[in-house]
């Protein structure tokens, strides 16, 4: 996914603040959802993060332009595992592993049915 730096994304440096990187990926996590007309919150509950485990690299500067790659590492029963990377052209600034977890609306940890699982796969991979 393509992401441009604004302003709002810096400090007064015009460098990208660090939990921006986050934003770019949660933004390109949806994206893949709604690319496929579909939203990350389903029927029957949506996903929270369990886990991060984030390296920043490199940064990035105001107006640049961006491009997060996603792609699946796991695929649980009631959890997924993905490698995010942020990258300026072919320069690798930021990476991620996220543990996300699926919970009903109560905030209950449910286990995805087997056709979430069949779209996680299809989107992530």
């Amino acid at each position: 996914m393509k992401i441009r730096v604004y302003y709002e994304d810096t400090d007064v440096g015009g460098v990208v603040y660090h939990s921006n990187y986050l934003n770019f990926c949660e933004r390109a996590r949806s994206e893949a959802f709604f690319e496929k007309g579909m939203s990350p919150v389903m029927q029957n509950g949506h996903f929270v993060v369990k886990d991060i485990q984030a390296s920043y690299i490199a940064s990035a500067k105001l107006g640049e332009i961006l491009y997060v790659k996603t792609a699946l590492m796991e695929l649980k029963r009631v959890s997924f595992k993905l490698r995010q990377e942020v990258y300026r052209d072919e320069e690798k600034l930021f990476e991620m592993d996220i543990t996300l977890a699926f919970v009903d609306f109560e905030g209950k940890i449910k286990k995805l049915e087997p056709q979430n699982l069949e779209i996680l796969n299809l989107l992530f991979t």
